[in-house]
């Protein structure tokens, strides 16, 4: 028993299809680097051959070299413009890939090793914020204790007064 060649086209066709699903971002991105290595190549064939091209300027003419060389530039060209639209095809894939994913600082991406100076930094960054805790924790205290002047200070001339008042009366008795 096989399958009819129509099921077995779709049959194909899915699997295909799957497997273009399937790729990662990873492999999208190393073909859009052979892409734009292969978009370097091109351009820098593209630049040797109109180099080596002669103008028309009354030298001795080949036509038949001429059109050759101007049709490898045109081929050139096509396969240039073909390769853009690929790396833009690879570019949007990538970017529809990792739409959701949330970006990395690239200095949490890169491992490094600690030496003895940023140790030192480390050390003197922490005395540095130990010192302003500390300097922060005087200054509260001493608001404190001008609130606390000011209270005191109050009640002394309410004292004051009192006994004044008392005084008085006293005085007025005699």
């Amino acid at each position: 028993m096989t399958t009819p060649p129509l099921a077995q086209f779709s049959g194909q066709q899915q699997q295909q299809t799957q497997a273009a699903r399937d790729v990662n971002t990873a492999s999208l991105c190393r073909i859009g680097q052979e892409t734009v290595q292969d978009i370097v190549l091109r351009t820098m064939e593209i630049f040797q051959l109109l180099r080596n091209m002669q103008l028309p300027n009354g030298v001795t003419y080949h036509p038949n070299t001429h059109q050759d060389r101007l049709g490898k530039l045109q081929e050139h060209l096509r396969t240039l413009s073909v390769l853009f639209r690929k790396l833009r095809l690879v570019y949007d894939k990538c970017n529809e890939n990792c739409a959701g994913l949330e970006p990395i600082p690239s200095e949490q991406l890169i491992p490094y090793v600690e030496d003895d100076s940023s140790k030192l930094e480390d050390r003197m960054a922490n005395q540095l914020r130990a010192a302003s805790e500390e300097r922060r924790e005087v200054l509260e205290v001493n608001k404190k204790l001008k609130q606390k002047n000011q209270q005191l200070k109050m009640i002394m001339d309410q004292l004051r007064n009192l006994i004044w008042e008392i005084n008085s009366m006293l005085a007025v008795r005699s």
